[in-house]
């Protein structure tokens, strides 16, 4: 049997890896500060050693944009050389390489990290979440009018295709860089929103806004789309309403 730790285990993406993961037969070892049987810490590493130990694969999902990721992936990696050079597979974001964010700059370094670590590696770029999406829509909406960035689209893929595909990656030999995945269309913030609305049953005048500075440009560029890689079917009106219909 298998055996794969999954780092992040509750989180929204991490949860749906461990699970799908033990449907395939997988031995799961879900790791996360508040883990029952392995609680531990990134940002210090107490306790890692023994969350590794006898691993076949890690799938690292842990993540935070207060910062930090790249001293958890240094722990990570080399835990993971200590156990015997496990199969690392990362997920990270499209756009990580061209916009100039502190939290992109730091994902695109644990790429390089994970890349010049001589593990088994495999890295899977995608683009935003549904989730994501509507986290930004529904805290907008709270406003009298909706306010979103003129001219930006997103591609927002579904966080179950995602696990899906890292399970396959896991279930596999280590790839390096493989094919990003992308949701399966690109649309603008303006066009989501009012999707978001009708899901909702809210009344908001939709305000494009523009902004100020390089990573405003580049959300305008579009170099955070994958719409050579549209892999993801489900759209964010499905996904809007699964989560009406099923809102745990």
């Amino acid at each position: 049997m298998t055996t794969i730790l999954v780092t992040g285990a509750t989180g929204t993406l991490g949860r749906q890896v461990a699970e799908r993961l033990r449907t395939e037969g997988a031995d799961v070892r879900g790791l996360s500060r508040r883990s029952p049987s392995y609680a531990v810490d990134l940002r210090h590493g107490k306790g890692l050693d023994t969350a590794v130990e006898g691993a076949d694969v890690i799938v690292h999902c842990a993540t935070t944009p207060r910062g930090g990721d790249d001293r958890a992936a240094g722990f990570l990696i080399n835990a993971a050389k200590r156990a015997g050079t496990p199969h690392l597979v990362y997920i990270s974001i499209v756009g990580v390489d061209r916009l100039p964010l502190g939290y992109y700059t730091v994902k695109h370094r644990v790429e390089r990290m994970i890349e010049d670590s001589g593990l088994g590696a495999t890295i899977l770029r995608t683009t935003q979440f549904h989730d994501l999406a509507l986290r930004v829509l529904s805290g907008a909406a709270r406003l009298p009018v909706l306010p979103v960035p003129a001219g930006v689209s997103l591609q927002p893929v579904d966080s179950g295709e995602v696990a899906g595909r890292l399970t396959a990656l896991a279930l596999a030999g280590p790839a390096g860089r493989v094919p990003d995945l992308g949701g399966p269309e690109v649309r603008t913030l303006t066009d989501l929103a009012g999707a978001y609305l009708r899901a909702t049953g809210r009344r908001r005048r939709v305000v494009p806004v523009r902004l100020a500075g390089q990573a405003y440009a580049g959300y305008r560029r579009g170099d955070h789309l994958a719409p050579e890689h549209a892999g993801g079917s489900v759209t964010f009106e499905e996904f809007l309403d699964r989560r009406h219909r099923h809102p745990g």
